[in-house]
């Protein structure tokens, strides 16, 4: 027993004997150098935060009206379009023939308006007429047998029933003549203003119906609201969207790119529109450019955009500064960082005391 502890002993210090030898000959570690070298302050006193570019008219998320399949996509990634021009188009073969029925349906609103205005009709005014002349006659020839009986004294030759029948046809004959010459009075004086009246708003009905279906066939294909570039396209041939799900395509101008500074809330009373700015590429110090103040959004919001590094504030909130960039050659695109660097001062004017 004794022997074996001290065959144990003495293989633990032969191994930390080892272990400081190894310790010791392998020297100092050398530090990890950067990728790029960090951007120099371009100024004395400096305001700093990080930048990201967008473009000008910031980031536009372009979603669809309806849901329904993509039939039809009309742009890739990197195009520039103009206001108005097409970027994808559901499935309309629905609303094409919605707008059939409704083009159907003004037809024959105007038709029938058509008709009421073209009244009366020349073809009818001849047989309204010769209706009031047949009646006249036989309103003419009762009275004239009324004449011959009273005429006759008599009653063995006219009997009295004979008188009271040919006095109702008198009367029978006179309403009819009368109804025939209203009716021919009414045909004549065309169609009641009333009813055109009702026909014309059913026409305007029946065009606004169609033109609210024309409407919805044109919503159905998504087009840019902007002259820009195409900067994300997630849609795909045969692939459903819907309305308030994803982000179909992101349209921007990027003739000119904005930088989207993130000051934090401690200094954001040291920094002025009036200000030199300058913003270094994240990656690469030696892309750099001078930055033109845009405008101060006007809500200090909560940090978003973390840069990574060790003393970071990660619970503040940030007054947001937009900058256009100058160099517009330089190999920049939008979503990348920016180390930016604004000239400051400690007083309540932005100079130095």
């Amino acid at each position: 027993m004794l022997k074996r502890n001290y065959i144990t002993i003495t293989l633990s210090i032969i191994g930390l004997i080892l272990m400081l030898k190894m310790t010791l000959s392998h020297g100092d570690v050398p530090l990890a150098q950067p990728v790029s070298p960090p951007a120099a302050k371009p100024f004395k006193d400096v305001v700093s935060g990080a930048g990201l570019i967008e473009a000008s008219t910031r980031n536009i998320a372009i979603g669809s009206h309806y849901q329904g399949v993509v039939s039809a996509i009309f742009v890739k990634l990197g195009d520039h379009v103009e206001t108005g021009a097409p970027l994808f188009k559901l499935d309309d073969r629905q609303a094409l023939a919605e707008v059939k029925v409704r083009e159907a349906a003004v037809l024959v609103a105007r038709e029938s308006l058509n008709r009421l205005q073209s009244l009366p009709r020349k073809e009818e005014i001849p047989i309204s007429a010769a209706r009031v002349k047949e009646m006249s006659e036989q309103a003419r020839e009762a009275e004239d047998r009324l004449r011959l009986q009273d005429a006759v004294h008599d009653p063995r030759v006219v009997s009295r029933d004979d008188r009271i029948k040919t006095n109702s046809a008198v009367k029978t004959t006179k309403a009819r003549l009368e109804q025939a010459q209203a009716s021919d009075e009414l045909l004549k004086a065309g169609a009641w203003q009333h009813d055109i009246a009702i026909a014309t708003s059913q026409l305007v009905q029946a065009e606004t119906n169609l033109q609210a279906v024309k409407t919805e066939l044109e919503r159905l294909t998504v087009r840019s609201p902007i002259a820009g570039e195409i900067l994300q396209l997630t849609i795909k041939l045969g692939e459903f969207v819907s309305p308030g799900t994803g982000t179909p395509l992101v349209i921007g101008d990027t003739r000119t790119l904005h930088v989207r500074v993130d000051i934090d809330e401690n200094d954001a009373w040291r920094v002025k529109s009036q200000a030199k700015a300058v913003g270094s590429l994240r990656g690469n110090s030696g892309i750099k450019s001078e930055l033109n103040f845009v405008r101060f959004e006007p809500m200090v919001i909560p940090k978003k955009s973390l840069t990574g590094s060790t003393d970071e504030r990660v619970d503040t909130r940030v007054l947001q500064v937009i900058y256009a960039i100058n160099a517009q050659k330089l190999p920049l695109y939008v979503g990348q960082q920016m180390d930016v660097y604004l000239e400051a001062g400690n007083g309540p004017d932005g100079r130095t005391p």
